[in-house]
């Protein structure tokens, strides 16, 4: 199979500083900023096997992960060019402040190491950011500063046990098993 070959110089330089802009605003939590480098905004989430798509969801997954995690903010490691994507290397980091889902602040920090890959199409428009990250990582993390001895800390995590059971299961979005083009629909079995 051959390799397609990397866009030209401009075309990555252009799609670096629209993946750069995309991860400072974020920080800044400016979402009408952050939401305009996508035409249509799609965030793949391969640990929890879920998708964000459209401009409500993409809204309402920002809304969550910033009321359980309102410092979040991330340092890059490094920046690859493929020949469809540019794939960000960086830590997350953030203080549990907030509830995630079912899951009650802790007050803990997390710092995990986590790959996205910015992904474009024919025409050099964002059409999906794909993360991959370790769900465990986060947790351990956040929970490290309980202490077990102390009853107040030990039922925040009884029902930070509970939280994550709660949300555990469930069908997997389909359109992550289907192994066709960031944002396309699964195929239908006849």
């Amino acid at each position: 199979m051959a390799v397609p070959p990397l866009p030209p110089e401009h075309v990555l330089l252009a799609r670096e500083k629209l993946v750069l802009d995309h991860f400072h605003d974020e920080v800044r939590q400016d979402w009408d900023q952050v939401l305009s480098t996508f035409p249509h905004p799609h965030y793949e989430l391969i640990a929890s096997m879920r998708v964000h798509d459209g401009d409500r969801a993409v809204r309402d997954y920002y809304h969550e992960t910033r009321v359980a995690f309102p410092d979040q903010d991330h340092e890059i490691i490094a920046i690859r060019h493929s020949h469809d994507a540019v794939i960000v290397e960086f830590w997350l980091t953030g203080t549990h402040l907030g509830p995630l889902g079912k899951i009650p602040a802790t007050g803990g920090r997390h710092r995990t190491r986590m790959t996205a890959y910015f992904i474009f199409d024919a025409d050099e428009n964002l059409v999906t950011e794909r993360v991959y990250f370790d769900q465990l990582s986060i947790l351990k993390q956040v929970v490290a500063g309980l202490d077990r001895r102390r009853p107040r800390d030990l039922l925040t995590l009884l029902k930070v046990v509970r939280g994550m059971l709660a949300m555990a299961g469930g069908e997997p979005d389909p359109r992550l098993q289907a192994g066709g083009q960031p944002g396309t629909p699964p195929a239908v079995a006849e």
